[in-house]
């Protein structure tokens, strides 16, 4: 008879199992069933059976190889139970046959494939659209539910449903290859796979609109993805020649050796300048400087790695004041160099800025093509607007912030916005 006590340890085994292992164990299932859907089903029908038994029997002696068993066992079931095509009748028989070998072993004595860098890649492939690519990676690389995703991207519920439903059955009816691309097509792939795992720090570093600056739940899961990549890279002796693997990991981390200091005690926005650097995360401060050093030492250079670079430069100045503004300034050149974009290049307008006056920034901002492709870009008129205030040009200063204000969906960066217009306007 099951007691409260063994009913709360497995949930809490279950619970425990579901956040370590999960992703590999439907990684595997994936693998196997060739089925996101179907995988998924019988990944839940594995745990609710875990519920039922494990208060009975007691706690398996590897879990993980329990639910994947049980798994296997509940999709056969599904498969036939349903009228399936010539296809899924191959994979129910290879099933079967998975089964048998298994019968006479103990359940649990086995390793779970890990295929999760396959899954990567499939989730991560060039025919699904880039926010299908971000949203099929955090719900099934990430364990991130329909409504959490849809939440994060402030997108509606059956909106990202349907994304995530279309998703799974272009995978299947395209027949895209569950596998690690071939090696002609690796890089290109693995700058898709970097790009989608950025996508989601930045959301969760400041997060587009709402109520809250920051997301940390999406924070931690792109570090997490990141660490997993370069893991699995390197276990196939694939990180050597994609050295940018290791460049973003830095580069997550020396951001988010800051990432608490960012906002006060009632969630407003604090800035670089004004942080309390002492409660800065010196472990992840070093962890990023240790593996950027790695990446260099494999000269292939590449945007990340210069990123990482110039986010060392801010966490290594123990003062605002000792930032080396000019060294930044110079890799933000190097780096429109290797990526040509605007936001770059107000990046680099604005370190310049700080090395060499505001006049020299706000020259640079008010040329027109950058005027032209940043015009609906809120931190372009915020940036403006802070030169301007820092000349003394008030009322300019006033009509940059309300155009920021305007673009703006943040709230916590729009009551910052308001404050320094507000500034402006009393001086």
């Amino acid at each position: 008879m099951k007691t409260a006590y063994q009913e709360r340890q497995a949930q809490q085994a279950i619970a425990s199992l579901f956040r370590q292992e999960a992703d590999r164990i439907l990684a595997s299932l994936i693998s196997t069933l060739r089925d996101f859907d179907l995988a998924e089903d019988a990944l839940q029908d594995a745990l609710l059976v875990a519920l039922e038994r494990w208060p009975v029997d007691g706690l398996p002696h590897n879990p993980g190889a329990w639910i994947t068993t049980t798994a296997r066992r509940k999709a056969i079931d599904r498969l036939r139970r349903e009228r399936v095509l010539a296809s899924k009748q191959v994979i129910l028989q290879e099933l079967v046959e998975l089964d048998k070998q298994g019968e006479g072993a103990v359940m649990q004595d086995f390793a779970i494939p890990d295929e999760r860098l396959k899954l990567i890649f499939t989730c991560c492939h060039p025919a699904l659209a880039l926010e299908v690519q971000v949203a099929l990676t955090l719900h099934t690389l990430g364990g991130l539910t329909t409504p959490e995703i849809a939440s994060a991207f402030l997108v509606p519920l059956p909106t990202m449903a349907q994304r995530l439903v279309r998703a799974k059955r272009k995978i299947k009816a395209a027949g895209i290859p569950y596998r690690i691309p071939p090696v002609e097509v690796l890089e290109e792939r693995v700058e898709a796979v970097l790009w989608v795992i950025y996508l989601i720090f930045n959301e969760g570093y400041t997060v587009t609109a709402g109520s809250t600056l920051i997301r940390g739940e999406l924070c931690d899961e792109a570090l997490r993805l990141a660490r997993l990549l370069t893991m699995l890279l390197e276990r196939a002796s694939l990180l050597a020649p994609l050295p940018e693997a290791l460049g973003l990991l830095a580069l997550l981390l020396l951001h988010d050796t800051r990432r608490t200091t960012r906002v006060g005690s009632d969630g407003e926005l604090i800035l670089l300048e004004e942080q309390d650097r002492s409660q800065w995360d010196q472990e992840k401060k070093q962890e990023g400087l240790t593996i950027l050093d790695s990446a260099f030492a494999m000269h292939q250079v590449g945007p990340y790695q210069v990123q990482a670079a110039i986010s060392a430069l801010h966490v290594q100045a123990e003062r605002a004041a000792d930032t080396d503004w000019t060294q930044i300034a110079s890799l933000y050149g190097v780096l429109m160099r290797m990526v040509s974009s605007p936001v770059i290049a107000l990046n680099r307008a604005v370190a310049i800025a700080m090395a060499d006056g505001p006049l020299r920034g706000l020259v640079l901002l008010d040329q027109p093509e950058i005027a032209r492709d940043l015009h609906n870009y809120y931190l372009f008129h915020a940036s403006r607007a802070d030169l301007l205030r820092r000349l003394r040009r008030m009322q300019e200063a006033s009509l940059a912030y309300t155009q920021a204000l305007k673009l703006c969906q943040n709230e916590k960066e729009q009551a910052f916005l308001r404050r320094r217009l507000a500034e402006v306007e009393h001086a």
